[in-house]
Parts: C-alpha cells; sequence; structure tokens
C-alpha cells in the first residue's frame, strides 16, 4: 500500500468520526436561549441555522434527526425547549445521540428547572460543561460524575490537608485536658496530705487512687448529704461535654483559664488548639474510634465518695443491613471500694430489673456475697453479715452477661440504605436512633466504607463528618447522644461514585455511654445494722467491643 493510499485511507475514517459543530438550546420558535460552537461559525451562522430548525421538525414522527443539505440536528425536547447538536451529516448517529443524551443529563443536573430563565442564570456553567464533554468538536471519554467532578474543582490533596490539621487540634486538646487532670490529682492530693496533717476530719473526696473531676467543667464540691452519680436521670441529663471545650477568650477568667496558665507557655506554644469554644469534636482520621482518647471519653468523671460503685458494661454487637440482630454479647461487672472504715458493714439495693432485658441476665456473684434470692429485691451483700467489705481495695461483687439476638435490647440503631443511580453513582442514606433512654452516648463516631477511587458530596448531615484516608471511609461524628428529640436521631446523605450497594458495609460504630444498658443500677446503700447511708458515688460506664452493621 502506497503512502497516498494509506493517507486517504486515514481521511476516510477522519470523515466518518463524529463532528459536532454546536451544541445549542433554542425555544420552539428557534430562538437561541445558549449555544457554544466548537468550530469556526458565525453568530449569523447559527442564528439562522437554529431559526430554519423548527421548520424542519417533521409532524407526528419519533425521530430525533433533520438534516439539510449541509448539517444534521439530532435533537431532544427539554419541557418548552429544544436541546439539539448541530454535526456534519458524515457522523455517527449513535454517538451524536449518546452525546445529546449526556448533554440533557448536564442540564437537568445543574438547573432546577428546564426553563429559559433558569438556563440563563446557569448559562457560564453549562457551557463550561459543554466543553468537558466534547472538545474540539470530538466527544471526550466522560460521563456525568466526573463532569460534575471536574466542574466542582474540588482538591482530594486539600481536604486531607484540612482532616490532618483538625486532627492536630484534637491531639492538642487532649494533651490539655491530660496535662489540666495531672494538676487536678495534684493539687488534691496536696490537700489531702493537709488535711491529714492537720488533725482535721479525713478528706475522702478521691486523691491518686479515685477518680477525678476533668477541669473542662465545673464540678459541684462534694458534700457530706451529696450522692454523686453517673446513672441516668430523666430530670439531670447532663449536656455534652465537648460543648463546653477549648478555650475562651474574655475577661472572666474561667476554671480552665486558670489551669492553662499554670500550665504556662508550653500549651500556649501548640498552633494546634483551637479557640473556638462551640467546635464540635474531630474525629482522628487514624481510627474511627480515635476520638475516645481514653476508656471514658468526654463523659466527666465522677467525684469518688468513701463509698464508690463501679459498674462498667462492655458491648459487643452486630446488625444485619436488612433488619435484625446477627449477635450481640453484654458483660458488665460491678466494682465496690470503701475508704472509710466505718462504712464497710453494708448491704447495696440494686434498682428492679430492666423491660428490655428481663430475667435474661445472667448473675454471678463474688464468692463471699450472698446471691439474689427468687422473687426478691436485689441485693449485693456479705454471706456474713458479721464480716466488713475490705477498706481501701476494689472488690469485684457481682458481674453478669447477656447473649442473644432480641432486637428490642439494642442500644443504637443504624439504618444504611445505598440507592445506586443510573449514572455511575450511588446515593447513600444513613440514621440512626437511640432505642435506649437508659443510656447517655458521646463521641459516636459512625464510619462507612467508601468505594475505592471514589469521594463523596453529602447533601445534607447531622453532627459533623470528615474522612478518614487511612481506611478511605467517611466519619461520622455525633458528640452527644441522649433521649432528647434533639440529639436522639440523626442523618446524613451522600452521593459518590459506584453501584455496588455492599461497598459500603460494614459499617463501624464507636461510643462510649453514660449509665448501665442491663439496667443494673444502685437504688440504695444502707448499713447491715438498718441505718440508711447517704453519701456514696455511683459511676456507670459503657463501652463498645464491637458494634458492626453488615
Amino acid at each position: 500500500m502506497t503512502r497516498l493510499s494509506c493517507v486517504l485511507s486515514w481521511l476516510t475514517f477522519i470523515s466518518f468520526q463524529m463532528v459536532v459543530l454546536a451544541a445549542s438550546i433554542c425555544t420552539k420558535g428557534g430562538k437561541g436561549v445558549i449555544s457554544r460552537q466548537f468550530r469556526d461559525m458565525s453568530r449569523t451562522r447559527i442564528e439562522s441555522l437554529l431559526a430554519s430548525f423548527p421548520k424542519l421538525i417533521p409532524t407526528n414522527t419519533q425521530h430525533t434527526t433533520v438534516e439539510t443539505a449541509d448539517v444534521r440536528f439530532v435533537y431532544q425536547p427539554l419541557e418548552d425547549l429544544y436541546i439539539l447538536l448541530i454535526t456534519n451529516k458524515t457522523s455517527n448517529i449513535l454517538l451524536d445521540i449518546d452525546t445529546l443524551h449526556l448533554f440533557a443529563r448536564v442540564v437537568s443536573d445543574m438547573c432546577r428547572t428546564a426553563d429559559e430563565r433558569e438556563i440563563l442564570s446557569k448559562s457560564f456553567e453549562i457551557l463550561g460543561a459543554f466543553d468537558e464533554v466534547v472538545s474540539m468538536g470530538y466527544r471526550e471519554q466522560v460521563n456525568l460524575m466526573q463532569v460534575r467532578s471536574v466542574l466542582e474543582m474540588e482538591s482530594h490533596e486539600e481536604k486531607i490537608q484540612d482532616i490532618i490539621a483538625r486532627n492536630k487540634e484534637a491531639e492538642a486538646k487532649e494533651e490539655l485536658k491530660r496535662r489540666a487532670k495531672q494538676l487536678e490529682m495534684q493539687r488534691r492530693e496536696q490537700q489531702r496530705r493537709t488535711a491529714s496533717s492537720g488533725g482535721g476530719s479525713n478528706y475522702l473526696g478521691g486523691g491518686v487512687t479515685g477518680y477525678s473531676p476533668v477541669p473542662r467543667y465545673d464540678a459541684p464540691d462534694p458534700t457530706p448529704s451529696h450522692i454523686s452519680t453517673s446513672s441516668p436521670a430523666p430530670s439531670a441529663t447532663r449536656a455534652p461535654a465537648f460543648k463546653g471545650s477549648g478555650m475562651k477568650l474574655g475577661s472572666k477568667k474561667t476554671r480552665q483559664a486558670e489551669l492553662v496558665d499554670a500550665l504556662g507557655g508550653e500549651i500556649l506554644a501548640s498552633p494546634s488548639i483551637s479557640t473556638d469554644a462551640s467546635a464540635p469534636p474531630t474525629p482522628s482520621i487514624s481510627s474511627p474510634a480515635a476520638a475516645v482518647s481514653s476508656e471514658r471519653g468526654s463523659i466527666p468523671e465522677v467525684v469518688a465518695e468513701s463509698i464508690h460503685i463501679a459498674v462498667r458494661e462492655q458491648i459487643s454487637l452486630s446488625l444485619l443491613r436488612d433488619g435484625g440482630v446477627q449477635s450481640m454479647e453484654l458483660k458488665g461487672d460491678m466494682n465496690l471500694l470503701i475508704t472509710d472504715a466505718d462504712l464497710a458493714h453494708i448491704k447495696i439495693g440494686l434498682s428492679p430489673p430492666s423491660t428490655e432485658f428481663g430475667n435474661s441476665l445472667q448473675f454471678k456473684q463474688h464468692p463471699n456475697v450472698a446471691k439474689f434470692a427468687p422473687g426478691k429485691e436485689r441485693v449485693v451483700a456479705l454471706k456474713d453479715p458479721s464480716r466488713a467489705f475490705p477498706v481501701g481495695q476494689s472488690l469485684a461483687v457481682l458481674k453478669w452477661r447477656y447473649n442473644g439476638t432480641d432486637e428490642s435490647n439494642v442500644p443504637l440503631s443504624i439504618n444504611c440504605w445505598p440507592s445506586p443511580s443510573n449514572d455511575g453513582t450511588c446515593e447513600v442514606s444513613i440514621e440512626y436512633e437511640l432505642e435506649n433512654d437508659s443510656v447517655t452516648l458521646y463521641d459516636v463516631v459512625i464510619s462507612i466504607p467508601l468505594p475505592d477511587g471514589s469521594y463523596p458530596t453529602v447533601s445534607s448531615h447531622s453532627g459533623e463528618w470528615s474522612l478518614n484516608p487511612s481506611s478511605h471511609s467517611i466519619a461520622w461524628a455525633i458528640p452527644f447522644m441522649s433521649g432528647d428529640e434533639d440529639t436522639k436521631s440523626g442523618s446524613l446523605i451522600f452521593n459518590v461514585g459506584g453501584d455496588d450497594a455492599g461497598a459500603f458495609f460494614p459499617v463501624d460504630v464507636a461510643f462510649v455511654a453514660k449509665g448501665s444498658l442491663a439496667g443494673v443500677n444502685v437504688a440504695s446503700v444502707t448499713k447491715t445494722s438498718g441505718e440508711s447511708v447517704n453519701s456514696f458515688s455511683v459511676d456507670s460506664l459503657l463501652t463498645v467491643d464491637e458494634y458492626l452493621v453488615v
């Protein structure tokens, strides 16, 4: 084959490729609304072609193409308008129609209504999108999602830097709280030593072996008749601790500001500490549970009285995405710490069993603790009433366990609903609702996996959200969740590339909670002689071992 024949074959191939001369939107009468020319064409030429276009449309026909002696019109009705491509007569009609449909989807995606006023107001964005679809008259290999991503001009690197900055800020806050806690513990220990050396009354508010308060909230001073408890009470629901976090600027010096002054320039030298007191906690990008820096997270510390009762529970739960419980295990224990020998002869009365778990809990007492009497009030007491509980030593007096699949025992329900679209994207709606009002949740982080290589566009959300690049997931953070209607439920809706609904599972949930999920609450503490004890403290805490939606 000679070089001339090769050139002629190549020119013949090129002539049968799709060449879009212009893409236009016009009225039914042929008046142009907007038009983008991809080849050299004058405005007068375009206006004359658009004016002649409606006269060429045959009546009572389903064809979407008409031709003149020079060009071909490929058109589609768009409510009261026409969207049309002006191409050469040798172009591929199938590719022309596919390109026209993409143009129509772009216009529908950008405009709320396909009327002349709305299109004119969005003309700059529409023409920019047209240039992304066709370049120099030839179709680019793009889809609607890619066009939308280019027009949004989002930077992945910028998002990562924002997440890293927020993560550093959260770490600085945690360091501030840790050092402030150390100062508070030293101050309390010094007060205890001063009170002991002076021969006065013994200070039992909790030293190095007790539970010292976190200085980010103003804890009330304990009195002999005060009962400090973390058990949930409907009339005294605490506000989320994060709403009062951070350093406040002003003339009034708060308790936390005094602690910052005591720490000196070490804390102020950190550039990552936020001065926004209303800023919610930002989850770490390294793990969905990284917002909880310790076992307690944001739950305020409980001031330990002479009788201190610690209730600890841990839950492992696996929910099915279509509803129901795959597996659920709850473990709990109660520890008793007595620091006053005069209060060592006591018995602890528990609240009646909860309606959620009923008699499904399995209890196990310490060998020296009497078992519960069937049909009677649940009491934690020594088998031998003449003996006393150990003083200055924490003792595990009671343990319990639940294993089952009863959906009514789930504390937090998660509903994740992916809805694939026809354009290669997927809309994901995820909702949560607190099902058990006996617990108050803190530092809730719901992690939803994302398809590889895609990034979400969030349309609505409660709480805060961020990207976790290490696991390529979206971390949805809710700092506080209680039985109130304002915090009991919430939702997150986002769009992301991909049409595989299974790519968004498993959903991982992490939180810490105040209260007992099993309903093991302290109702009263009395001496074995029958005298009531009014001063005791209870610290109830629920943590998550595993919480998944599969």
